[in-house]
This record gives structure tokens, C-alpha cells and sequence, in this order.
């Protein structure tokens, strides 16, 4: 392939894009007129192409005949910002599968529930079958039970209130009594001993941003042989946990 080429734009694109651009530079929007003289183009393109930025939700035209970005631009929005979380934590995830040889995996609180967010995973350090949804589980998990120990007694109880403690193995924890109880018993580390899955042992560490408003956690699995192990490298899961929560602080800085 020659690199010297040019390669081939749409000018089509293009076009939308700078109109785009012009109408994101009036934050109280701009008519149709005005837009085509700052984005170099004919009236009657510029309409088509407003026109088509309305239909598909990412331009607005206000009663007052002026032009504003759309709804759907805010969804996208959220979406980067995910994606820009990702970019930051996923090497930290790598480095920690490939450091102690287990599978990492980075949850979060959000919107009442405790969601996986990424995982680190491969051929020699396979994730763990999630063969029950994960929100419907996290009474089983070692993220699970970090969040539920980060979070207050008045939350804490409205998301066991939500979420029944499914019995998933002979070793799950299905008393809420007793998985209170644990979850204020004091420990480095929070551990699934073939709670959700036999054959599979787990351990978490808290990772939150800077002001407490982000709750999430840490966690590798491995066979539960491998726990101890995995409990004398409490270290590295903490500065792993450090390196995420410094991602976490700069992306939300950034959006």
C-alpha cells in the first residue's frame, strides 16, 4: 500500500462536522445564517445538513429559530467518558493479571447497583464464568462485599433490601444477619472462598476517587488454592488500587 497517498475523505462528513462545530460555538445556539457563514457554507447545505443533524437527535432548532446541539451528543458524551476510564485503567488491570497470574477485575457503584466495569483476563489467566448475573450476585463476590463494606448501614441495607442472598454454592452466604456481620469484621482484604462458583477463590481491595463519591473495587481470581498467596500480595492489590484510583481522579478532572 502506498503511504503516500492520500487518503479519501467525505466531504459530506466533513461538512456536518465543522457545521457541528460552529453551532457548539454559541452556547446560547445561532441562526441558520449565521452558521453558514462561520462554517463556509451555502444556505441551502447548511439546512439540509441541520435538518439531517435534527432528524438524527444531534441538533436542536429552538422556537426562537435558533440552533442548539442535540440530546443525543450528551449520550455520546458519557459514552467517551467511559471509554476514557477504560483507556486508563485497563493497562493497570494487565499489569496486575500479568504480575500475579490471575484474571483482574475493576467494579464500581453505580446507580445503586455494583456493576463490573473491566476485565483483565487470558488464556493462562481465565475469568471466572459469570453464569449468574452479577447484580444479582454480589453477596457471593469479593468486589461485591468491598463495595457493600465501603458503603454506609443506610445503603448498605437498601441494596441487600433489592438484592435477595441467592444460594449459588454449599459456601454462599445466604443469612443477611451473617453477611452483615462479616462485612464489618475488620480484614485487609475482601475474599470469595468459592462463593460464587466452586473451584474459584477471589480477593478485593477498595478503590475510590479522591472524595469519597466513587466506590469501587479491585479484585483478582484464582483457584482457591491460591488464595493464601494472593493474601501475601495485599501489596500490589493496593497499589494497583492506588494507580485506578489516580485514573479515576483525572477522568473525572477531564469531563
Amino acid at each position: 500500500m502506498d503511504e503516500t497517498r492520500k487518503p479519501t475523505l467525505i466531504a459530506s462528513v466533513q461538512r456536518a462536522l465543522h457545521l457541528m462545530e460552529a453551532v457548539a460555538s454559541h452556547p446560547n445556539g445561532a441562526p441558520a445564517k449565521q452558521l453558514a457563514r462561520e462554517a463556509r457554507l451555502p444556505l441551502a447545505t447548511t439546512y439540509h445538513l441541520l435538518r439531517t443533524l435534527a432528524h438524527e437527535g444531534y441538533a436542536s432548532r429552538l422556537p426562537s429559530g435558533v440552533w442548539v446541539l442535540g440530546d443525543r451528543l450528551q449520550t455520546l458524551q458519557g459514552r467517551s467518558s467511559t471509554q476514557r476510564l477504560l483507556s486508563r485503567i485497563r493497562p493497570a488491570l494487565v499489569a496486575l493479571r500479568d504480575e500475579l497470574g490471575a484474571a483482574a477485575y475493576f467494579g464500581l457503584h453505580e446507580d445503586g447497583e455494583i456493576r463490573i466495569i473491566d476485565i483483565a483476563d487470558g488464556p493462562r489467566t481465565p475469568r471466572v464464568d459469570l453464569w449468574v448475573g452479577f447484580e444479582e450476585a454480589a453477596h457471593a463476590t469479593a468486589i461485591g462485599k468491598c463495595v457493600l463494606r465501603q458503603l454506609d448501614d443506610d445503603r448498605r441495607l437498601e441494596y441487600l433490601s433489592r438484592h435477595p442472598l441467592v444460594d449459588l454454592t454449599p459456601n454462599t452466604i445466604t443469612e443477611p444477619r451473617e453477611l452483615l456481620r462479616a462485612l464489618r469484621t475488620p480484614g485487609e482484604l475482601a475474599l470469595d472462598r468459592e462463593e460464587y462458583a466452586l473451584g474459584t477463590g477471589c480477593a478485593a481491595v477498595p478503590v475510590t476517587d479522591a472524595t469519597g463519591s466513587v466506590v469501587g473495587a479491585l479484585a483478582v481470581s484464582c483457584r482457591p488454592s491460591r488464595l493464601p498467596k494472593i493474601e501475601a500480595a495485599a501489596s500490589r492489590l493496593r497499589a494497583t488500587a492506588a494507580r485506578l484510583q489516580r485514573a479515576i481522579t483525572l477522568t473525572l478532572s477531564a469531563g
